[in-house]
């Protein structure tokens, strides 16, 4: 499970004194904390490994926008702290497609489904998030589906 390989990434960075991995793996872990009392709240079970990539994905962009912002304002002792935990958060969450591969499994995904116009969009975008969630850039994916459906 995710959440214990993180756990024990702690562990290691504790260990061996890495303070900035300690700091952004705390983070991490307090983030999926936060989601999982929200989810008790909700009536829900504790949070799936899926739901760990998609809040790690969010952690990543929340990240990068901050690097843009701190980068208009000239702060780039701040940028390359974000882009520190960029670095930590990255190599928790499955190895991303290639564009290539993601025009490949998007023409598979518009063929199997037969989709024939933008109207069927959202059940190839469906099936897409479904199988690869996690490892796809799903704004890559449906701007590929658009053009895919749209020729």
């Amino acid at each position: 499970m995710l959440q214990d390989r993180l756990k024990e990434a702690q562990k290691e960075a504790l260990k061996t004194g890495d303070k900035e991995r300690l700091s952004t793996l705390r983070l991490i872990l307090a983030a999926i904390k936060n989601r999982e009392i929200s989810l008790r709240g909700d009536g829900k079970g504790p949070i799936s490994d899926d739901g760990i990539i998609e809040l790690l994905h969010t952690m990543i962009k929340q990240r990068r926008e901050s690097i843009r912002l701190y980068e208009q304002g000239g702060r780039t002792d701040l940028v390359d702290k974000e882009k520190s935990e960029i670095a930590v958060i990255e190599k928790f969450l499955p190895a991303q497609l290639t564009a290539e591969e993601i025009n490949a499994l998007c023409a598979q995904a518009v063929s199997e489904l037969e989709a024939k116009g933008l109207k069927d969009m959202g059940r190839v975008m469906s099936l897409l998030k479904e199988r690869h969630a996690g490892s796809m850039d799903f704004n890559k994916a449906s701007a590929e589906v658009r053009r895919l459906l749209s020729a």
